[in-house]
């Protein structure tokens, strides 16, 4: 396990020197609302040269269809469990082991032995994210401070989105991601089974399909929204969505063996 850290430190140590080159070698500018941009007016969805910060504290305690209002514990666990239909428009196995999971305290939850917590899980997980923009490659990375201190990317150029059942599924999926306007769209598909999409225990398949949008709409505040489709487990595609705050300082580097201590 120690080397596997090692390793991971490796790469963290190779994507931050990329983001201080890409940092150095191209001016910032500021859009009227205080968004940074790059020189040719592209937005920053990460820090100005000189600046240390990462995107962390998510507004939402646990994943639920937007517009939907339950209430939940700091945990996800559902304060009402009569609750539980509301959450997404499950098909009738996935509303079953929704609650199943609900009702045994979360016992068999990946996390507790130290499995990543994938996609879009992620994205609440305390310890934060930075997105490395790679203009020259045509990628971006996401460095994500808590669940292992894991890493993905997006790729930026031009690809489609691979056939899930061409691929070998992973806990984040293989994203390709677009420019609309100042929001970075990314699809993802590719996925395994072995982690739950929220630490409510949501469940999902290898059919998942993941449009998640990302707009830094201030300085400090960042949007995101995830639309998920998953026709084996939910009856229609459903969105939810969140926003993070900008945190200054270095991302924090937590893993499993000495986070839970």
């Amino acid at each position: 396990m120690k080397m596997k850290n090692h390793k991971k430190a490796l790469l963290s140590v190779a994507l931050l020197a990329i983001a201080n080159m890409a940092a150095t070698g191209v001016a910032s500018a500021a859009s009227p609302a205080g968004v940074p941009r790059f020189a040719d007016g592209k937005i920053r969805l990460d820090r100005v040269p000189g600046e240390k910060g990462y995107w962390d504290n998510p507004s939402a305690t646990s994943l639920v269809e937007k517009g939907v209002n339950v209430a939940f514990e700091p945990n996800g666990k559902l304060k009402n469990i009569a609750d539980a239909g509301k959450v997404a428009p499950f098909q009738p196995w996935a509303l079953a082991l929704y609650k199943y999971r609900q009702q045994n305290n979360f016992v068999d939850d990946p996390m507790k032995v130290c499995i990543g917590p994938g996609n879009p899980r992620q994205m609440m997980t305390p310890g934060g994210v930075r997105f490395i923009q790679d203009n020259n490659y045509k990628r971006m990375y996401m460095i994500f401070g808590g669940g292992n201190h894991n890493w993905r990317t997006i790729y930026m150029d031009g690809r489609d989105p691979p056939n899930a059942e061409e691929v070998n599924g992973t806990f984040l999926g293989l994203a390709v991601g677009k420019w609309e306007g100042d929001t970075l769209v990314s699809t993802s598909t590719g996925f395994n089974t072995r982690f739950w999409m929220s630490n409510g225990g949501l469940p999902h398949t290898e059919g998942l399909t993941l449009t998640e949008r990302f707009k830094r709409v201030s300085k400090d505040t960042l949007d995101y929204e995830v639309t998920i489709d998953d026709p084996r487990t939910y009856t229609r595609p459903w969105k939810a969505g969140w926003t993070l705050r900008w945190v200054a300082g270095d991302i924090p580097e937590q893993f499993c063996e000495n986070g839970r201590e």
